[in-house]
C-alpha cells in the first residue's frame, strides 16, 4: 500500500506554532483568542513527534505575536517552536521561553491576594521553569503550570 499524507496549504505570511504539546494545543488556541480571529487559522493535533510522541500544530494566516503572547505560549507549551512566515518563507525561527518574571499574564490563585480584589496588575517571579513554578509578588503564594488561570 502505498504511503499516504495530508498536506496542508502553507501560508504566504503569518506565524506557525509547532511542537505543542497534544494535550495543550486547545489551551494555546484559547489563550490566543484565535477561536476568535477573522484570518485563516489551520491545526492539527496527535501528529507523530519523535521529541513529544505526539505534537499539535497551528498556522495563523497574517498574524504575528508579540512578547506577551509568545510568554502566553511558553507557559503552558513550553516546547514550543515559532515559525514566521512571510511571502511563503520561513523568514525566523525562535523557541518559545518562560521570562524569569511574568506581568499581566495569569491571576494569582490566592483569592485574597490584592490582585483579586483590587485593580493590580499581577506580577510573578518563575522560581522553577522545569517544572513551571511562580511565586506572586504581592502575596508570595506559589502557582504551578496545572493551576494557571490566563487572564
Amino acid at each position: 500500500m502505498k504511503d499516504r499524507q495530508l498536506n496542508v496549504s502553507a501560508i504566504k505570511d503569518g506565524t506557525v506554532i509547532d511542537h505543542i504539546p497534544a494535550g495543550n494545543l486547545f489551551k494555546v488556541i484559547t489563550i490566543l483568542g484565535l477561536d476568535k480571529v477573522e484570518t485563516l487559522v489551520t491545526f492539527g493535533n496527535s501528529f507523530e513527534s519523535k521529541k513529544l510522541g505526539k505534537k499539535g500544530i497551528i498556522k495563523v494566516s497574517n498574524v504575528f505575536f508579540d512578547n506577551v503572547d509568545i510568554n502566553k505560549i511558553a507557559l503552558v507549551a513550553p516546547t514550543a517552536k515559532l515559525n514566521i512566515i512571510r511571502d511563503y518563507e520561513v523568514v525566523e525561527k525562535m523557541k518559545v521561553e518562560i521570562p524569569d518574571e511574568i506581568q499581566g499574564i495569569t491571576k494569582c490563585v490566592n483569592p485574597k491576594c490584592i490582585t483579586n480584589s483590587e485593580d493590580v496588575t499581577t506580577k510573578f517571579q518563575v522560581i522553577s521553569k522545569d517544572n513551571l513554578k511562580l511565586k506572586c509578588h504581592y502575596c508570595e503564594k506559589i502557582t504551578s503550570r496545572e493551576n494557571l488561570n490566563m487572564i
